[in-house]
């Protein structure tokens, strides 16, 4: 039934910055950018080996309001150095969800609170290692 991911939505109140901050951690500009009466309310990055989409929606498209506190569902973005992802993020004005853990041997996950209250997963995984062939 599930047959891959395709889009981790992330809503931000400010996409314009929300956009700025992910180029810069990304180290790319979004390839897709929707803009309504002259700001963004979307914008879309392809992201890694697989070029898996990161979207960006203006909150106000939230389908619920959005809660206090970060949390639900944690999707992790496979990293080769979880530590240094970790730390790169946190210097980047991300707040520690959830500081690296060891899983198990080959398997090593952090989580963070992006600066626009999204929790953002970073994941050291040997069987993604395997599977995309790298």
């Amino acid at each position: 039934m599930l047959r891959g991911l395709t889009t981790v939505s992330f809503f931000a109140d400010d996409v314009t910055a929300a956009a700025r901050w992910y180029t810069e951690l990304l180290g790319i500009e979004p390839y897709f950018t929707r803009p309504v009466e002259g700001a963004p309310v979307y914008v879309e990055f392809r992201v890694g080996d697989h070029q898996h989409e990161l979207g960006i929606i203006d909150g106000r498209f939230a389908p619920r309001p959005r809660p206090e506190e970060a949390g639900g569902a944690v999707i992790y973005w496979h990293v080769d150095d979880v530590e240094a992802a970790f730390e790169r993020l946190l210097s980047l004005g991300a707040t520690a969800y959830e500081k690296p853990v060891e899983r198990g041997p080959g398997f090593v996950t952090a989580s963070v609170v992006d600066p626009f209250g999204n929790v953002l997963g970073v994941m050291y995984n040997q069987h993604y290692l395997r599977v995309s062939g790298h």
